[in-house]
């Protein structure tokens, strides 16, 4: 008889300008992604300017187990209706950071982009990492694409 995993677990503490906002959450029950929601201010709008980049706060601090990343990835709603996305796609939060969450949107689009409190902005995905150790050698195995670059298989 197989013997299931346990589920890894991810622990999210609320700093105080999140409190009372929506748990980051999966939209559908087959979703791969975690939904981030702007911790703003109550009457708080961040209106983001075509071409301008910032910084919007989640409230939150995750405690990932080792053996684990989470990647802040953009939300593509946002990309495709306002052309707002995540810039360090997919930023990287490893599982020593105890840092709040936060999320660096840019505005591709060619309008003004407001961001209020409670806003989906992003979503997170946990993932396995595997640790590689590094070896330098003088020669790397033939394969049929070689040193092709991009767009060099279609």
């Amino acid at each position: 008889m197989s013997q299931l995993l346990p589920q890894p677990i991810l622990k999210i503490k609320w700093l105080d300008h999140g409190k009372g906002m929506d748990l980051p959450r999966y939209q559908t029950t087959s979703a791969a992604g975690l939904d981030l929601f702007a911790a703003l201010g109550p009457h708080e709008v961040v209106a983001l300017k075509p071409s301008e980049r910032t910084l919007i706060p989640t409230g939150l601090s995750i405690e990932l187990p080792n053996g684990f990343e989470a990647q802040i990835r953009p939300r593509s709603g946002l990309a495709l209706r306002y052309g707002v996305t995540v810039l360090n796609s997919p930023g990287t939060v490893d599982s020593d950071y105890r840092g709040e969450i936060k999320i660096v949107l840019v505005n591709l689009g060619d309008q003004i982009f407001k961001v209020k409190r409670g806003q989906r902005v992003a979503q997170l995905i946990v993932a396995p990492i595997v640790a590689m150790a590094t070896e330098v050698v003088t020669e790397l195995s033939v394969t049929s694409r070689g040193t092709n670059g991009f767009g060099s298989t279609g």
